[in-house]
Parts: C-alpha cells; sequence; structure tokens
C-alpha cells in the first residue's frame, strides 16, 4: 500500500513538473517599452572667463565662425557681443551691442541695415543644422531694455533660414515692429520663391510685456513641405505666458535647400534711423536639440 502511495505521488509529481514546463514555454515574454533616446543637444551659455567669441565658435563654430559683427567697421567700440553678470539671473550671460552709427553688415558695402547675430551653418556640427524631416527644439533667454526701440521696417530678433538653394528670405522671423497702436513682436512666414506659400504675419503680440524682462523661448520646428511650428515665450519672474503660437501644415522648406539653422540677434532696417537708438539686447542659454528623425 505505501509503495502504491509513492508511486502515484511520484507520478502525480512528474505531470505537475511537466505542465508548469509547458506552460512556461508557452507563455510569450515580456516585451520591454521602447524607450525613445533624444539628442541631448549642445547650449551655449556665458561663463565670464572664456573669450566670448571663441565660446561662441566652440559650441556651434564647429571648423567656422558663426559670428557676424560689425566690429570692422566700428573698431573703437571693439566686441559687440560681450559677457556680463546679470543680477536678475545671478549669473554670466551675453551682451549684444547694435549702434545706430556707424555700425554696419559685416562691413559690407550694404548701407540700409545692420545686425549683430550669431548662427549655425555648413561649418557647424551636424547635429545643429536640419535636414528635410528633421525636427529640432530650439531654446533661448532674451532681456530687450525696458526702452528698446523698433523700427517700423524691421527688428528682427531670431530667424529661421535655410543654409542654402532659396536662401534669401528667412522661413520664419521673430521681428520688433514699431506700430501706431502699440509696438509689436510678430511671427512672420515666408515661402521664399514660391510666392503662393508664403503667409506673411502669422500672429502678434505686444511687445511691451516683453520689454525690460527675462523672458524664456521654446519654439520647435518640423522642417518639411508640410511641416509644423510652434514657440511659447514665457516670463521668468513670475512664469506669465507672454506668447504661445502653434500651426500645422505649413511649407517650412525650400527648394534647392539641402540645411536650415537659427539665427539670434538684432537685424535691423536703418530706412528709418529717427525711429532707432543704440541697443543692448541680452540673451542666455541658447539650446539647439534634435528630437524627431
Amino acid at each position: 500500500m505505501k509503495l502504491n502511495l509513492s508511486l502515484l505521488t511520484l507520478i502525480a509529481f512528474c505531470y505537475l513538473s511537466l505542465a508548469c514546463k509547458k506552460n512556461i514555454a508557452q507563455t510569450p515574454p515580456i516585451k520591454k517599452e521602447a524607450t525613445a533616446i533624444l539628442n541631448p543637444g549642445v547650449t551655449l551659455t556665458a561663463d565670464g572667463k572664456t573669450e566670448t567669441y571663441a565660446l561662441i565658435n566652440k559650441v556651434f563654430g564647429g571648423t567656422g565662425d558663426v559670428v557676424e559683427v560689425p566690429d570692422c567697421g566700428h573698431a573703437a567700440f571693439g566686441k559687440h557681443i560681450r559677457q556680463v553678470f546679470d543680477k536678475d539671473l545671478n549669473a554670466y550671460v551675453f551682451v549684444f551691442f547694435l549702434h545706430v552709427t556707424p555700425d554696419n553688415d559685416r562691413c559690407t558695402p550694404k548701407t540700409d541695415r545692420q545686425r549683430i547675430e550669431i548662427k549655425t551653418y555648413d561649418k557647424s556640427p551636424d547635429s545643429l543644422i536640419a535636414a528635410l524631416n528633421n525636427t529640432f527644439t530650439y531654446k533661448w533667454k532674451m532681456k530687450l531694455d525696458k526702452d528698446f526701440q523698433a523700427s517700423p521696417s524691421f527688428s528682427h530678433l531670431h530667424q529661421i533660414k535655410p543654409g542654402d538653394g532659396d536662401a534669401d528670405m528667412p522661413i520664419i522671423t521673430l521681428t520688433a515692429r514699431n506700430k501706431k497702436a502699440g509696438n509689436k513682436l510678430e511671427i512672420i512666414h515666408n515661402g521664399g520663391g514660391n510666392d503662393q506659400s508664403s503667409l506673411g504675419k502669422l500672429h502678434e503680440v505686444s511687445l511691451k510685456d516683453f520689454e525690460g524682462q527675462w523672458v524664456e523661448f521654446t519654439e520647435t520646428v518640423l522642417f518639411s513641405e508640410h511641416g509644423s511650428y510652434e514657440i511659447k515665450a514665457t516670463r521668468l519672474t513670475d512664469q506669465q505666458e507672454l506668447l504661445h503660437f502653434k500651426k500645422e501644415d505649413l511649407n517650412l522648406w525650400r527648394q534647392g535647400t539641402s540645411f536650415c539653422r537659427p539665427k539670434w540677434g538684432l537685424y535691423r532696417s536703418l530706412n528709418d534711423k529717427s525711429y532707432l537708438r543704440d541697443e543692448e539686447i541680452r540673451f542666455n542659454d541658447f539650446s539647439i536639440q534634435k528630437v524627431g528623425k
């Protein structure tokens, strides 16, 4: 009787062991959810010790020079981008200087405009320039002076431009404009040679809210003929959102273009000098990150 019980126990144990193995074998493996690894990107931040142009080119320049300044036409002033300590941010920041006279457009023969800008371009690292169907997020902090004066023509503070091909006009421009009803900050779209796709002014807000305040911008661009664009601007003192605009199915690519890139600074018309004054614009924490394809 004891032998029979032992035999039955052994048979039952073997049966259960085989069943468990069968169930384990038939159980599908647990799939791990894919985690998107985003390009960490780069951030250009003032440090107060590195020579300013060298610092900018170290982060954005690659093998080239991404600083567009009127220094050679105004040697007495010296460098038009400098680093200063900002009490509001408790950090070093970049200050862009532009003088109505004698500053010009990179010492070219053009006399109707002037600029002080930084950019990325074809000599910059590939991770900092956008190819067709890429999505990039750009961030930066900016402070206009409380008495900033805009031109009725244009005072570009930020541009998204083609690097080649149909590249004369920026695709997207953030520009300050003097208006009788009150100065505005405008978002402008330009289709380049394809005039039918140019939408002109996409959006505008009062410039007054930006004057004398540190504001953080976040801009996301899908570079495509059927692209998308979104920009937000938040005042740092109270996190008040001053600007939020988004548009889908927007032509954000140009014929013959192989890459697009951002620009920051002040590029303004001199056709209405009486409206202008010498300006100092503060910037910091320029960030470029590829977030799609």
